[in-house]
């Protein structure tokens, strides 16, 4: 699959090397050559240890949590445009911080804007993400930002299970359109959780708009961070009489205890992608794992090629 053009080059830091060197497999070529570690006070160490100059290079690396994730993709960024390649698009298939991409409260930052503002100064002359938390998010950006969507893969997964009477419950109003356009594919219909936000970590679901009795529900999101929302939800549907309920989150965050609380749940199947690698993570059994690697290795062949990236990131 590899361009005619010049060869892609495609670098990874620590923060998911394994969802990398699938890409890279995808497209048939190996994985460029970096040294990534640190030095003895902890401080990142970075060398690019191949020719960049003049070439179209990509960058994969996800942003969550620690922030050394986040340093290691500018420094990634920097170290390739003091090398002179001629482009650099950075891939974060999870962007982090993106939840705080508006003032609540006086005196709170935007950091979402902020880190969108660090990766152009490092250097990226490209983005693509996976799943925003919020699409406005790409309008941070003073360059082109592509915001792709798992979704797709959930929508072939789901069909595949050939279950009857569905319907796409999204766990919040921000989370419609993403819903409203999931079910359509999956020729589902469509329910809504209205919530009050108590706090960032405890959810109290006020209210259910639509019909779930007697049907298998598919809650869908774009990321699992405690968790709060989509238990209540889970339970709520099945209190009002849902047949089972599914979880489609794209980006795998499970804070704290969270990925404990689902092992327990009412969930009958939780479905995640492999946006973020947690080293030592061992999912229940209840949870199906499914690649976004061949949506990023079609991404980057369409952008180093110039042809349309925009069907990618359609249901």
């Amino acid at each position: 699959m590899e361009s005619e053009y010049n060869p892609i080059k495609i670098f990874s830091g620590n923060a998911n090397q394994p969802l990398a060197e699938k890409v890279a497999s995808y497209l048939g070529i190996p994985l460029g050559q970096a040294e990534v570690g640190r030095f003895p006070d902890g401080e990142i160490k970075l060398r690019i240890s191949e020719n960049v100059r003049g070439l179209n290079v990509y960058v994969i690396q996800p942003t969550n949590a620690p922030a050394d994730n986040l340093l290691e993709l500018l420094i990634l960024l920097d170290a390739l445009k003091r090398a002179s390649a001629a482009s650099i698009t950075a891939i974060i298939p999870f962007f982090g911080y993106a939840r705080q991409d508006r003032k609540v409260r006086s005196r709170e930052p935007i950091s979402a804007k902020l880190v969108a503002n660090l990766i152009t100064v490092a250097g990226a002359d490209r983005v693509v993400a996976i799943d925003l938390h919020a699409a406005q998010i790409q309008g941070f950006f003073d360059i082109p930002a592509d915001n792709l969507t798992a979704m797709v893969q959930f929508a072939q997964y789901i069909k595949r299970k050939e279950l009857e009477d569905l319907v796409v419950l999204s766990p919040d109003v921000g989370g419609v359109s993403r819903a409203s356009t999931f079910a359509q594919t999956i020729h589902a219909s469509t329910a809504l959780f209205v919530k009050k936000r108590l706090s960032p970590d405890a959810v109290e679901i006020q209210s259910l708009i639509g019909d779930v009795r007697g049907k298998n529900v598919i809650i869908a999101d774009d990321a699992i961070h405690t968790g709060n929302t989509m238990l209540n939800a889970c339970n709520r549907a099945l209190s009002e009489g849902a047949k089972s309920v599914i979880a489609c989150a794209t980006h795998a965050v499970f804070a704290g205890d969270s990925l404990g609380l689902f092992a327990r749940s009412n969930f009958s199947e939780v479905l995640v992608t492999d946006t973020m690698f947690v080293p030592g993570r061992e999912y229940p059994s209840m949870f199906t794992v499914l690649s976004v690697s061949e949506l990023i290795a079609k991404a980057v062949y369409s952008i180093h090629n110039h042809s349309s990236v925009s069907a990618l990131f359609q249901l």
